[in-house]
């Protein structure tokens, strides 16, 4: 598998929770669906850790070091993004007191986590739409073939506990999980319904 594709696969299983997660806020507001609170927390999980312990440490270290050694056509755009990769962490806090008020039972919960979760997946949305329009296309044309391989050794090797990447979190398995509990049409487990 090419690194970009790999790229782009990483990218569509974190847009994939993000979706399910959509679905199911929505579903639980219009009462066809009743809270489960362990899968919630689960995707939530999924959507905090996986960007930053594997995603983001990844792209920063390879894929983006790269190209500001290849060309400066991105040096804007690679330094917003980092930016927020570094920033991510205060929108994925907010989402996940957001869920602990809501599993709690605090007034107004249900409203503060849909905000939150909208706030978050509306961010995530762009800056992925971003990494796919701009740096990727950029890559693809500036690349070798041995700074493709370069990113791709790095990107299916790195355990470095100091970037935030361990191999301690197999995030296939954690998704794969993630899809046979959700409940029909966004995953294959049973409907909890209301």
């Amino acid at each position: 598998m090419t690194a970009w594709r790999r790229i782009e696969d990483e990218h569509q299983a974190h847009a994939a929770i993000i979706h399910g997660l959509r679905y199911l806020i929505e579903a639980i507001e219009e009462g066809r669906q009743q809270p489960d609170f362990e899968l919630l927390r689960a995707m939530v999980h999924y959507v905090a850790e996986y960007p930053e312990r594997s995603h983001h440490p990844k792209e920063d270290r390879f894929l983006f070091a790269r190209l500001k050694e290849k060309t400066h056509e991105a040096d804007a755009v690679i330094a917003r993004l980092e930016q927020e990769h570094a920033a991510n962490e205060k929108r994925v806090a907010e989402l996940q007191e957001a869920l602990r008020a809501y599993a709690a039972g605090e007034a107004g919960g249900f409203e503060t986590f849909k905000q939150a979760f909208g706030r978050y997946a509306d961010f995530y949305r762009q800056h992925m739409i971003t990494e796919e329009r701009e740096i990727l296309p950029l890559a693809r044309r500036v690349f070798s073939a041995e700074d493709w391989e370069a990113v791709e050794e790095g990107w299916r090797t790195c355990s470095d506990p100091l970037a935030g990447v361990t191999p301690n979190e197999d995030w296939e398995k954690a998704f794969r999980e993630l899809v046979m509990r959700a409940p029909p049409p966004i995953g294959l487990g049973s409907t909890p319904s209301g």
